[in-house]
């Protein structure tokens, strides 16, 4: 370390941070601006704030539905992709599973696949396959918090398993001879050292079911449409009304932003657990 400049590593997280930063700034400028600002006298600086476009956003009762929506979908989905992968990886970790090894790659490369590729295999199911006489789950919570397992569960898998590794087995085993069944080692022994990479993989599982669009636009159309797909409705014949839709894009970020903000040390400790072994 001796003999490097420390400026140098300063100017490299001021660049970083800057070039990180900047397209949220720029967000923000755009939702506080009317839209003649933004065509006529575009600048990078506020003169003026221009709160109309928040007002009108929250003020919108359908806007406000489709944000329940999201709390909903994205916490039943965080909670239960959370709860399988933990017991996912446990039997992958301590079971000697024939090929265990080709399943975990299995799991990950359906993470692999754009999301593009399942929009007509799940539109079919939805609409016409999955049915219950008139219900169907085209346009339901329950659908969009099963959908998202497809993407979550993989990755959920993928971050939890070096935690569940990481836990020596030996635990498990004294547990084992002093009479505990399996539901006991896995509540009373895995889950209490398991509990920083279970908060990671809800938090991330959690942050991607709220950002995703593009299957929520095209397997949802009002009763349980999402905050994101609500940038769309501002994109109409007659123009787009970016001030609107940045102000959307800025509500949807702020939970993330507040999660990440809170909980950032309790991440990076998640996701370092058990990645060194003695």
């Amino acid at each position: 370390m001796q003999g490097r400049n420390p400026l140098l590593y300063v100017a490299l997280w001021l660049f970083l941070s800057l070039l990180t930063l900047f397209p949220i700034y720029w967000l923000f400028v755009i939702s506080v601006k009317p839209a003649v600002d933004l065509f006529t006298t575009p600048s990078l600086f506020l003169d003026a704030i221009y709160w109309k476009n928040y007002v009108n956003v929250l003020g919108n009762e359908t806007l406000r539905g489709y944000m329940l929506n999201s709390m909903i979908i994205s916490s039943g989905n965080a909670v239960l992709v959370t709860v399988l992968a933990f017991m996912a990886c446990y039997a992958l970790s301590r079971f000697d599973l024939a090929g265990k090894e080709n399943i975990f790659f299995w799991t990950i490369t359906n993470r692999m696949a754009p999301a593009a590729v399942f929009l007509l295999p799940f539109f079919l199911l939805f609409t016409q396959i999955i049915t219950f006489g008139d219900w169907k789950l085209y346009d339901t919570k329950i659908g969009m918090i099963l959908l998202y397992c497809t993407f979550n569960l993989p990755f959920a898998i993928w971050t939890l398993r070096p935690t569940i590794d990481g836990i020596p087995k030996e635990l498990d085993e004294a547990a084992t001879v002093d009479g505990a069944s399996t539901w006991q080692v896995l509540h009373e022994v895995i889950f209490p050292l398991a509990r920083p990479g279970l908060a990671v993989t809800l938090i991330l599982t959690w942050v991607f079911a709220w950002n995703e669009f593009l299957l929520a636009a095209t397997l949802t159309s009002f009763n349980a449409r999402t905050i994101t797909t609500g940038l769309s409705e501002y994109v109409t014949t007659t123009g787009t009304e970016w001030g609107a839709m940045a102000a959307i894009a800025v509500i949807t970020l702020i939970p993330a932003l507040v999660i990440f903000a809170v909980v950032q040390r309790h991440i990076v400790a998640g996701l370092t657990f058990g990645a060194v072994k003695e």
